[in-house]
């Protein structure tokens, strides 16, 4: 039996090379992985012996030769391919172990040429690989070390790779290469800043970890992260304390983040099953804590609680007091992070890029049944030129300074979605209704029921989509609502806008819907 080691990773190499030279196994090797083993005394052949050719352009060719290739993928039990290798004088390879360039490694390194990670494009490992798990009944092909002592075992008891494992072995070896060539793909794609939308799709993700159950228990998850330096999202949260994150977790915890990042003043976001549930700005972030917290008492049990600014005692305090499945903050005062860790079901997690904002090109991805449907991130809030007040009054400073926060908040509330607020802070939020009143009446009457009969008098209304009838001005009109923002652009706007008009309601069209489903 003959086996071929060519390894980037040499972790366990030297252990795992002795343990088959003393099994009687002929080893091939090529490279650093061939010094390696010579200088821990193993017995092995060169790659550039046994084809009787050299290495050649700085190593960038060895393994590509018929004596290694017909080898690996000459059928054993076929009498003409085992024929041809004898008339050619080439015998058989029956373990490859192989792991590649270090392409991952080398493009999240800071200050990477493109000219580096091309070079750390493996080909001939790549090749050696499909080659071997293409014959997968004749040869056992490892490229993760974690796979070696599974093999070991095997071959000291059977005297060969069983062929279930073999197939196994296979089937990792082109999630491997699948992955490789998908990130290389990105990788060539974010260097030609190219944001169309790819005739062929292949992403490649790692798995974070495993979790309990999905959305429900009878549903099997896992979280996989994406590969590069993006900073800013949850995978790179560092947990403090509690339970692992659940899928719900992981997803309530996303879409709060992201609303967070419209903010850039101290802002507090409690978020519930995807929507928000409460939101507040002010000065500093104990106020804007108060806020976020007194828009809806009730549903932030059991929610999710980000922070852009450091977390103070006294927010720990408060926070204590109730219960929260996740915190997420940039910091946190030493005596707040010990007072929440006495809760050991909270899952307190450290961001330190909490603010750091969306890359543009992003996608957003959502899996129907048969396909994939994909987008750009919806990375805008409005474009400032076309905003424009349609109605005879004008908001005044402080009713645009709310409108514009009610429109950062709206963004992000399932449609048909409808977001109340005063003085930079939540009063009332109506999230996924099929009706745009309903959801204009639900956020009214939360706002009444969990704040106070007068929490929308003087509020202000955003819409995440036009008008369809003016029957939403006609029921903020009567909750006291004074002023509104919305996209514009129903057949029938000049019904609203005359409505606005008689109420001396001031409405102010963005141009920008943002659906969100």
């Amino acid at each position: 039996m003959r086996a071929l080691i060519s390894v980037s990773d040499k972790s366990g190499i030297v252990e795992l090379a002795k343990e088959l030279v003393s099994l009687g196994i002929e080893i091939i090797s090529t490279g650093g992985t061939y010094k390696m083993l010579k200088g821990a005394d193993i017995p092995a052949v060169e790659v550039s012996e046994l084809t009787g050719f050299p290495e050649c352009l700085d190593g960038r060719v060895k393994t590509l030769h018929p004596v290694v290739h017909a080898g690996l993928l000459a059928i054993r039990s076929n009498p003409s391919h085992m024929k041809q290798l004898a008339d050619l004088n080439i015998e058989p390879i029956d373990l490859v172990i192989v792991n590649l360039y270090p392409f991952k490694a080398t493009i999240l390194k800071d200050g990477v040429t493109r000219a580096e990670a091309i070079e750390n494009i493996d080909i001939g490992g790549p090749t050696m690989l499909r080659s071997a798990a293409k014959n997968y009944q004749d040869v056992a092909v490892v490229v993760d070390p974690k796979d070696y002592e599974k093999v070991l075992s095997e071959l000291k008891e059977y005297k060969e790779v069983t062929l279930d494992t073999k197939l196994y072995l296979m089937h990792k070896v082109f999630m491997h290469t699948s992955a490789y060539d998908a990130l290389i793909a990105e990788y060539l794609k974010k260097e030609r800043n190219d944001t169309s939308l790819p005739d062929t799709l292949t992403m490649t993700f790692e798995k974070v970890q495993d979790m309990r159950y999905g959305e429900n228990p009878h549903q099997s998850a896992a979280f996989y992260g994406e590969i590069g330096k993006r900073k800013g999202s949850i995978r790179d949260a560092v947990q403090l304390n509690g339970k692992d994150l659940s899928f719900n977790n992981i997803n309530d915890t996303n879409g709060a983040l992201e609303l967070l990042k419209e903010f850039k003043e101290p802002t507090v976001v409690a978020c519930k099953h995807g929507n928000p549930c409460g939101v507040g700005s002010a000065d500093n972030i104990n106020d804007a804590w108060t806020k976020a917290f007194a828009a809806d008492k009730v549903s932030i049990f059991g929610g999710i609680v980000v922070l852009n600014r450091e977390v103070t005692l006294q927010i720990a305090k408060e926070m204590n007091d109730i219960f929260l499945e996740v915190v997420v903050a940039p910091s946190y005062e030493e005596e707040a992070l010990k007072l929440l860790q006495t809760k050991k079901n909270v899952r307190v997690l450290q961001l330190a890029d909490i603010d750091k904002p969306h890359d543009e090109n992003a996608y957003d991805l959502k899996k129907v049944n048969g396909g994939l449907i994909v987008q750009t991130i919806d990375s805008k809030l409005l474009e400032e030129k076309d905003l424009k007040v349609v109605t005879d009054r004008a908001p005044s400073e402080k009713e645009m300074e709310d409108l514009l926060f009610a429109w950062r908040v709206v963004k992000f509330v399932k449609s048909n979605g409808i977001a109340l607020a005063k003085d930079k802070q939540t009063v009332g939020i109506g999230p996924g209704q099929v009706n745009r009143v309903w959801a204009t009446k639900q956020a009214i009457e939360h706002a009444a029921e969990l704040i106070n009969p007068d929490a929308t008098k003087g509020a202000v209304l955003a819409s995440d989509a036009f008008f369809p009838f003016d029957d939403c001005v006609e029921a903020a009109h009567q909750a006291g609502i004074t002023a509104i923002i919305q996209p514009g652009g129903s057949i029938r706007d000049a019904d609203s806008i005359k409505k606005c008009n008689e109420y001396g309601i001031a409405m102010v069209f963005t141009g920008m819907r943002h659906f969100k489903h």
